[in-house]
């Protein structure tokens, strides 16, 4: 049985290390205060932009000679914007994480940002931005998340246009020393390791970093309601968006199972009902993300025009379906949902790099990080009795609801 370390060094970072038997690789996650949510309103895509510099070169290296370092390591590396962190991650053999922590410190502290650099990484963001045409149901997922959530947290991470063709080097570097700060980033190693080694090691890299995140704090309510995006294409984007409880909310396993009832696999109510019975999607499904401070419920329907309509209705009516007494969950329906949230959470707990963004994520929304034998225990206590009970109180009055295709819909009142 693992036991996971926890440490805060003494420039601020939270470091989490845990150690897994029968593996012989590490993961690692850098979790740095630097989402989209925190940029410049005139200057949205720093984070779309930072994901290609910081992999252009750091400390000594030039984007050559830090990509060589990497491959003699036999170490990827990849940076991924957020809405409250820029993720860094890779995956080594466990015997190389110790060294590797040293390539990744110097993306942290010593991000070259060379000028010659920063057209290049502008106009490929630019080019991300742009492919949103040829990505309708990413599209209508940012039409749908821009109305939904509160601002800044309803941004894209793929920034603007303006913003993007604004941004300078200096802003690029000023926002750096401000956000990629240790006291909120967050450090996290699961795999073949030895806690003592990684810790230490990290204490050494980061002496001298200083620096406090600033707090984030929503700014502008979302606007909710329905909307419709026309794109003349021979299919319509159906997006349905409520919210739902936080990670640290006692329902949020609850929600876990009703979510797995209506969307999970072949046997959830939404494929059977809109597709399968009355065939009219080719995909369907549903999911639910967990915050600090919220979640949200997103139900998807990718269809033709002319089904499009009973699509929205028959989706509406099956969330609304099993939050009442004709709608109960039942005995078979609950075996099958706990059955699969124990078979993802074995599947995900084989995976080192997967673990090591679950514990860093964990710290984030919780505080704390869970092991697998905790997250297993939680899903055990549940009972069927509880999901069904919980279920009515599930509140879908303040939805949000967008379409993108030829026509818009009818929306419910």
């Amino acid at each position: 049985m693992s036991t996971i370390q926890t440490k805060t060094l003494s420039t601020g970072v939270t470091v989490i290390v845990e150690p897994m038997q029968g593996v012989q690789s590490a993961g690692l996650s850098i979790m740095l205060p630097l989402g989209c949510a925190r940029e410049p309103d005139d200057k949205q895509g720093l984070c779309a932009m930072y994901c290609e510099l910081l992999l252009r070169g750091a400390g000594e290296l030039d984007s050559r000679a830090h990509a060589d370092a990497a491959d003699r390591l036999g170490v990827g590396r990849s940076v991924m914007a957020g809405k409250r962190f820029l993720h860094l991650r890779t995956t080594a053999l466990g015997e190389r994480m110790v060294d590797a922590l040293g390539l990744f410190a110097d993306m942290v502290l010593k991000p070259r940002f060379e000028e010659g650099a920063i057209e290049p990484a502008r106009q490929l963001a630019l080019q991300g931005l742009a492919s949103l045409a040829d990505e309708p149901q990413e599209r209508a997922g940012v039409c749908a998340m821009t109305r939904h959530s509160a601002a800044p947290m309803n941004r894209s991470t793929l920034g603007t246009e303006a913003g993007l063709g604004a941004i300078t080097r200096q802003d690029i570097c000023d926002q750096w020393a401000q956000q990629a700060v240790p006291a909120g980033t967050i450090v996290s190693v699961a795999g073949l390791v030895v806690p003592e080694q990684i810790i230490e090691r990290l204490e050494s890299l980061f002496e001298g970093w200083a620096g406090t995140a600033s707090v984030l704090e929503p700014t502008t309510a979302g606007v909710r309601g329905y909307a419709h995006e026309p794109d003349e294409t021979a299919q319509v984007q159906i997006l349905v968006l409520h919210d739902a409880p936080a990670e640290r909310d006692e329902d949020a396993w609850l929600e876990r199972v009703v979510v797995s009832v209506l969307s999970g696999g072949m046997s959830g109510r939404l494929f059977t009902e809109v597709r399968e019975k009355r065939a009219l999607c080719y995909s369907v499904n549903a999911s639910y993300t967990a915050d600090l401070d919220d979640g949200t419920i997103s139900a998807y329907v990718g269809t033709a025009p002319d089904r499009a309509q009973e699509s929205l209705d028959v989706l509406l009516e099956q969330l609304h379906l099993i939050t009442t007494p004709e709608g109960r969950i039942t005995d078979e329906e609950f075996s099958r949902a706990i059955v699969g949230m124990k078979s993802r959470l074995i599947y995900a707990g084989e995976s080192t790099a997967a673990r090591a963004s679950a514990l860093g994520g964990d710290y984030h929304r919780l505080g704390r990080a869970r092991s697998l034998d905790e997250l297993a225990q939680s899903i055990d206590k549940i009972t069927l009795d509880q999901v069904n009970e919980y279920a009515k109180r599930r509140d879908l009055s303040n939805l949000t609801i967008q379409t993108l295709g030829p026509e818009p819909l009818k929306a419910p009142e």
